[in-house]
């Protein structure tokens, strides 16, 4: 290799690059302000258990005295690194590194959790008062264990002849496995065990008055016709058991009583799994005419940099000899103290940033917040907000993302107020959510015995002057959660 290649391959240059990157205080409050207040409280805690630094409570005011002497600086060694100025400034008002998260409300209302059997525990309770075998004992557990939470056993008999031979050691059929598990069928809630739906309704039939006249042909239909009864084709039914509308009105009233998920009605009295409860981030009142929005901060505690860390420092650093020891220990209280502060501004920066975006929707969605009435939301994007607040469209979404608004129609989602445009015949822009609104009351309003079709529900949003497809109203039906005509007719 020749010296001028081997210069080319050496040569140095300087170039100039502009990145932008985050600092741990902008991560940080990022990802506060996506957190909901039920999150924040536990997040605030795990900080203060991560640093003794940060404290939570009041600070009183008569302590602050303590620390009006000012600091001489006696080692020049242990502060090449940095000020201690920075760290003990007396003047320098508490309020500024302290902050108050609570709300108008300081009545703490504890929640109680009612405790009580699960599912299975009342089904294995059951079980305790039949007299088995020890080999259906052991089978009944496993069926036991293999009903899911809504009381249907979905695994296939085959499957749990398997299980129960290499798990267990238990040689057995699928026909004495079905034995035991017609046992199991017996228990409260009815219709538990089933392995699908007809069954699971028969179950529940079985148990009513025989001798019922409508019951009987609700059990015909179950057996017979189950799928033509799923799909509504009653003229078909009709035919084929020979009866009138009246006999099958009473036949369907006697199957829609029925439980389809039969384990939700032990689950919702004896689970003992959490419910998540919604607390609202926000609190919109409305006062003649004038609306005033605050934020509900009752879950998290008042914080403030803990004084006895401030000590700490001060008297390290009186003391300070230059050795390593010391300079270690006056860095870790630096850090816990820095880290303290940080956490104090970024839960207050959060703060601010949610009221300042949660007043853009509130007067960009005025008329909806004072009226209640859906047909009044505008159209309304994350990007028009974020034009208002001048932030990026990432940090509205975060505080829209599960954050939730008591108002004075309900506690509502953020991400509620948000909603794409549609162009009436007169070019006026409205939101989807208002066409939304018109179908849902045309639907509410329908004749049952012959509901309307998404053809006709087109129509009638065109006579209202909504430019719309059929098939775009087909996809807001489903996003209502509602199914087609067919479906929805009754007799």
């Amino acid at each position: 290799m020749s010296r001028s290649s081997l210069y080319r391959m050496l040569k140095q240059t300087l170039s100039q690059k502009l990145l932008q990157k985050l600092s741990p205080q902008q991560i940080q409050l990022m990802k506060l302000l996506q957190v909901p207040t039920m999150e924040l409280e536990q997040r605030i805690k795990e900080e203060i258990e991560e640093n003794p630094a940060l404290e939570e409570g009041k600070e009183d005011g008569e302590e602050a005295d303590d620390y009006a002497d000012d600091y001489e600086e006696k080692d020049d060694n242990a502060n090449e690194e940095f000020d201690i100025n920075d760290y003990l400034d007396d003047d320098l008002p508490q309020y500024k590194t302290s902050v108050s998260n609570a709300g108008k409300d300081q009545d703490e209302k504890a929640i109680p959790i009612s405790g009580g059997l699960s599912f299975h525990e009342v089904l294995n309770s059951q079980l305790s008062l039949r007299k088995l075998t020890p080999k259906e004992k052991e089978i009944a557990d496993v069926l036991i264990g293999n009903i899911d939470d809504d009381g249907y056993l979905r695994r296939d008999l085959e499957a749990l002849v398997d299980d129960l031979a290499f798990t267990y050691n238990v040689m057995t059929t699928e026909e004495e496995i079905e034995d035991v598990l017609f046992i199991i069928q017996d228990f409260e809630p009815a219709g538990v065990g089933a392995r699908d739906l007809r069954e699971c309704l028969l179950l529940q039939l079985e148990r009513k008055h025989h001798g019922d006249i409508a019951i009987y042909t609700a059990k015909k239909i179950l057996e017979k016709s189950f799928e033509e009864f799923t799909k509504k084709h009653y003229e078909k039914i009709k035919a084929r058991f020979e009866i009138g509308d009246e006999d099958l009105k009473e036949a369907i009233d006697e199957i829609v009583k029925l439980n389809p998920k039969p384990g939700n009605s032990l689950k919702e009295s004896t689970d003992s799994k959490n419910i998540q409860q919604i607390i609202p981030d926000f609190i919109l009142t409305e006062d003649e005419g004038e609306l005033n929005l605050s934020l509900n901060s009752r879950n998290a505690p008042q914080l403030k940099v803990s004084r006895t860390y401030e000590k700490m420092l001060r008297n390290y650093s009186d003391g300070a000899k230059g050795s390593k020891s010391d300079k270690e220990a006056v860095q870790f209280v630096r850090q816990k103290l820095d880290s303290a502060k940080w956490f104090i501004d970024a839960i207050y920066q959060r703060q601010q940033t949610l009221l300042f975006t949660m007043r853009a929707i509130v007067e960009y969605q005025k008329e909806y917040f004072l009226t209640g009435d859906d047909t009044n939301l505008r159209p309304m994007i994350l990007k028009d907000i974020a034009e208002i607040v001048e932030m990026d469209i990432s940090t509205i979404s975060r505080v829209a993302n599960s954050k939730y608004v008591q108002t004075p129609y309900g506690i509502m989602s953020l991400k509620y107020f948000f909603s794409e445009s549609l162009s009436t015949s007169s070019g006026e822009e409205v939101s989807t959510r208002e066409v939304k609104k018109i179908l849902q009351d045309a639907i509410d309003a329908e004749l049952k015995k012959k509901p309307l079709t998404d053809q006709k529900l087109t129509d009638l949003l065109k006579e209202k002057g909504y430019n719309i497809a059929r098939r775009t109203v087909a996809k807001y039906r489903e996003q209502l959660d509602i199914p087609v005509a067919r479906l929805r007719k009754e007799l």
